[in-house]
């Protein structure tokens, strides 16, 4: 008996340590906890719906006065998934897990007309907010941010 308890157990406590983050809720970017740029892209707010194998983002941001809303699914298994970004253009990218599952990265690539860009968010809980350390390069230069969203 105290070897069946024993084994539940180690099998409960690795379900519980190697357990993935879900991301998944409403979210509302906290600017005066934020770190943004001078033209900060951030959305204004966030939908994420996650599974076991794919997390979608539907962002809501502001550019010239105008509401744009995007809509990206990437698969959870670390290979490539291809969204449309500015002007429908192919965005290609990949979300990879850190090793304790807790932290996700996900790496873009979309090609301009004077080169590539390059951009990185990386997706981490710090207590109830989520936030979002992201970075970009290009040929018009390097951008970096720390968004921080607090859920609805």
């Amino acid at each position: 008996m105290k070897r069946i308890i024993l084994v539940f157990s180690a099998v409960l406590l690795s379900a519980v340590v190697f357990a993935q983050t879900d991301f998944s809720g409403n979210w509302v970017l906290n600017t005066s906890k934020s770190k943004l740029g001078e033209r900060s892209r951030a959305p204004k707010s966030m939908v994420i719906v996650q599974t076991k194998t794919d997390i979608t983002i539907e962002t809501k941001s502001e550019f010239n006065g105008e509401e744009r809303v995007r809509k990206n699914k990437y698969t959870l298994d670390g290979k490539e998934c291809i969204n449309k970004g500015f002007r429908d253009m192919d965005v290609k990218s990949t979300a990879v897990w850190s090793a304790d599952k807790k932290v996700l990265t996900v790496t873009s690539k979309m090609a301009l007309d004077n080169g590539d860009m390059t951009m990185k968010a990386v997706y981490k809980m710090d207590g109830a907010n989520l936030v979002i350390e992201s970075a970009s390069s290009s040929p018009m230069g390097d951008r970096s941010e720390t968004q921080v969203f607090d859920k609805k």
